[in-house]
């Protein structure tokens, strides 16, 4: 899509976010924080590792190929 033709969003944070972060990410985290689907995933993920059902990293990474 040209540039032109994108939609432009403005992200607002309240300035209380900004006065504590001390780094870009702290940012991001704020912003996903916000997103109830993601938060959903990370607390059945939570969940699921406290009843053991997480993948071991070693296997994870194998799975996926990463070195």
């Amino acid at each position: 899509m040209p540039l032109a033709k994108r939609k432009t969003e403005t992200v607002t944070f309240p300035i209380s976010v900004f006065e504590t972060a001390d780094r870009i990410e702290d940012l991001e985290d704020w912003l996903l924080s916000k997103r109830h689907e993601f938060m959903r995933k990370m607390r059945k993920a939570r969940r699921d590792d406290i009843q053991g059902k997480g993948k071991d990293w070693k296997f994870l990474k194998k799975e996926l190929r990463i070195k």
